[in-house]
């Protein structure tokens, strides 16, 4: 712990030398900006904030990218094992993160800096892109604070906690004109692909359904229960952040805090930027969705740990008459029912009605699909190039938009009519206020 402790002992001091302990930085106007931008070097320079599990997979596919250089990681938390006893499995934080990007590059001295304050990360100059890898309650926070310095962005799934949050990003993206990427990575992997060029290509016939499959929630603790002091390696009130500081406990922190809403959606909000982005690209519904949403059957867990459905279903329907179920109910994965014939695909796995159409030397009509055979590659070449990545930020924000709605409507006991295009629900003020809350904790409102 001796090293852990030196760090945690310099960054305290740094931070409040540069006035960072108690509010956020104020951005300069000048920072904020929608002038053009200009293409980096062929040296992409790139700092990742999260350095938990998903951080470190994220780290490993930017390493294998010979035109990117990981300069710069951020966690509050310096060395932990994720939701496993103290020193057993992979080791993650900042110290790790560290230890891998030096090995990587073979830095003998200096090497990669780290952080525990995101802020720093934003405000260098030196940095092309940052990559948000940390738990959903920051994602907004962090991005916002990238863009507004200049920087593109690269943010894990669900792209925002909340739905006004991510009308506020993607309209930041515009507005700084920006290249973003969501994490939905499914969209560069070739079932996936595959997949929306059936449908498109219009061999299953009109459809008529569509069936996402999406994991059940915590229906018990996944860990101690016992509140305890925070661990002298992790900043747990800067875990928290914009959220609620609720008391520490082993079974609401690592991996395991999507299951309060004080820190994210639970798995519902977890993988419907996945299956159901799947769902949205097949139907063209990128900058859209639907126009009926109800939640249905949703059942919570006996505890007070966790605040977020064990088992649950959203019905919608759409203006072109398609009706999706998104449910733990269904098959995982996505299912694309038609008046020909059916299609259903999850990860590494593609089946049909008829078996023909999963054989690649099957000729299928392309249809304009964009084509990435990698996310992390995608995202340095628009980097390049300027153009829209595979996932912007707005198609992330309108794939998750029928989850955001699922809660509005259980938590009011009735369906809703949505209106896509103003992204209202139509004649319910109380849904309509429900849906752009975003409660930040002192000092973090400034942040938005």
């Amino acid at each position: 712990m001796t090293e852990v402790n030196s760090i945690i002992t310099r960054q305290v001091t740094r931070r409040a030398s540069l006035g960072l302990l108690a509010t956020p930085l104020l951005i300069p106007e000048s920072a904020s900006g929608a002038a053009d931008k200009k293409s980096p070097s062929d040296r992409i320079t790139v700092g990742v904030v999260g350095v938990g599990s998903r951080g470190f997979n994220l780290i490993d596919e930017f390493l294998k990218q010979a035109d990117a250089q990981i300069i710069a990681v951020c966690d509050v938390d310096s060395l932990h094992h994720r939701d496993r006893p103290w020193g057993q499995g992979p080791a993650y934080g900042r110290l790790p993160a560290k230890r891998r990007i030096d090995k990587h590059y073979h830095a003998t001295t200096g090497g990669v800096s780290i952080t525990d304050d995101f802020r720093e990360i934003c405000h260098r100059k030196d940095i092309d892109a940052v990559v948000v890898a940390t738990p959903d309650h920051w994602h907004t926070l962090c991005t916002l604070e990238a863009l507004r310095n200049g920087k593109d962005v690269y943010c894990e799934k669900p792209i925002t906690h909340t739905f006004h949050e991510g009308q506020l990003v993607y309209r930041e993206v515009t507005r700084q004109k920006a290249v973003f990427q969501t994490g939905s990575q499914q969209r560069s992997s070739e079932e996936f692909r595959r997949a929306v060029q059936l449908v498109r290509s219009g061999i299953l016939g009109k459809i008529q359904q569509i069936e996402i499959g999406l994991p059940p929630g915590y229906n018990k603790p996944q860990g101690d229960t016992n509140v305890v002091t925070p661990p002298d390696h992790l900043d747990y009130n800067q875990w928290c952040g914009p959220a609620p500081k609720l008391p520490y406990m082993r079974a609401r922190h690592h991996r395991w805090w999507r299951g309060h809403r004080a820190f994210g959606g639970g798995v519902l909000m977890d993988w419907i930027g996945h299956h159901n982005d799947i769902a949205h690209w097949a139907m063209g519904a990128d900058n859209s969705g639907p126009t009926k949403v109800e939640a249905v059957g949703w059942t919570f867990p006996d505890t007070n740990v966790y605040d977020t459905p064990h088992q649950y279903e959203i019905r919608c329907v759409y203006e072109s008459g398609i009706q999706t179920s998104i449910s733990s109910n269904n098959l995982l994965g996505t299912k694309f029912i038609g008046e020909d014939g059916w299609v259903h695909v999850t990860r590494g796995h593609l089946t049909a009605s008829d078996k023909r159409w999963t054989d690649t030397k099957f000729s299928i009509e392309e249809a304009g699909i964009y084509l990435s055979e990698n996310h992390a590659r995608n995202f340095l070449d628009c980097i390049k190039s300027r153009k829209p990545c595979i996932a912007p930020a707005e198609t992330g924000h309108r794939s998750i938009t029928p989850g955001h709605l699922g809660y509005v409507s259980n938590s009011l006991g009735r369906p809703l009519s949505w209106d896509p295009e103003t992204e209202t629900v139509t004649g319910d003020e109380e849904a309509n206020m429900l849906l752009q809350m975003h409660n930040y904790r002192k000092p973090w409102q400034s942040g938005v």
